[in-house]
């Protein structure tokens, strides 16, 4: 059995190109309970907490429960829930998974090959981090749901679940951090060692792992941090092209204000002539996708304004 094909074509729930990632993360938490303990098992009234939270910080902006992927992966093949009664999930109700004394843990199958294979763990976990997630993300998933970071950073992806994935264009980073300048779109740094830019990437608005084009329309060029805030949903863009704040975000430093408040309303810089600033596709789906909450109103703006 080909378990990196199995893993790359988990069956996720879809809607006009909407994140479902509850099935991905429940994965990655269990492949790391598995390199603790390759005999231990998940009760769900014990992690339901620390899945929420993962759900909550990674996944969709809107309400969601860890029951639905609980129950749900192991129609997948990859995981098996067991109760108070024997082998078999109760349902997908939170109540219900509580109260039977629900646990969890990777199908005997997999375990299997898990102890046969001492690289397939690490496979796995890059199959699951470039499928779907920024690459922005990988290193604070693994680390939110205890990974070896040095077993998921070197990982290769052969044969099915090599094949099962596209590849990213190379010329992107170049493309998008020539469009803009070598400067971040969001607050214009734009830092080089030599002649080479530094803390600068190419961030795309539509995420590569849920078909977003390596295209300058899908683009900006952003530093390190506006990267990874742009990508946790901290961050996000206007139809007028100006930065949103999410409201949830909390910042009482100086620095906090200087990076990340102060940008509220601020028009993006570039691309410059010639190049197709954002398409409205793309922002409208990290706004329903990846931002988080109610965008700030900027200082002296009615609040209709945003």
């Amino acid at each position: 059995m080909d378990w990196l094909d199995r893993v790359a074509k988990l069956r996720q729930w879809t809607n006009n190109g909407a994140r479902a990632p509850h099935k991905p993360l429940l994965l990655l938490y269990a492949l790391a309970n598995y390199q603790r303990d390759a005999d231990g098992e998940l009760r769900y009234s014990a992690v339901e907490g620390e899945l929420r939270q993962l759900l909550t910080e990674y996944g969709p902006p809107h309400p969601t429960t860890p029951a639905y992927p609980f129950h749900h992966l192991a129609s997948d093949g990859v995981w098996e829930v067991r109760t108070d009664q024997g082998l078999g999930s109760p349902g997908s109700r939170v109540g219900v998974l509580r109260s039977s004394g629900a646990t969890g843990r990777l199908a005997p199958g997999l375990r299997t090959a898990l102890a046969t294979d001492s690289s397939l763990l690490t496979r796995l976990t890059r199959v699951l981090l470039d499928t779907h997630f920024p690459p922005s993300l990988h290193t604070d998933l693994c680390e939110a749901v205890g990974l070896d970071l040095e077993l998921a950073e070197a990982g290769h992806v052969s044969g099915a679940g090599a094949r099962a994935r596209r590849q990213r264009d190379r010329r992107m980073r170049e493309l998008i951090l020539t469009a803009y300048e070598f400067q971040c779109a969001f607050c214009g740094y734009d830092g080089a060692l030599g002649t080479s830019a530094v803390g600068l990437e190419a961030a795309h608005v539509r995420w590569w792992s849920h078909n977003g084009p390596d295209e300058v329309d899908n683009g900006l060029c952003l530093c390190s941090l506006h990267h990874k805030l742009f990508d946790k949903g901290v961050l996000g863009l206007g139809d007028d092209h100006r930065i949103l704040v999410s409201q949830r975000f909390v910042g009482r430093s100086e620095a906090s204000r200087q990076y990340v408040l102060a940008l509220t309303g601020r028009p993006v810089m570039g691309p410059q002539p010639g190049n197709a600033p954002v398409a409205r596709r793309h922002r409208e789906w990290h706004a329903r996708q990846v931002f988080h909450g109610t965008p700030r109103t900027p200082a002296g703006r009615p609040a209709h304004a945003t």
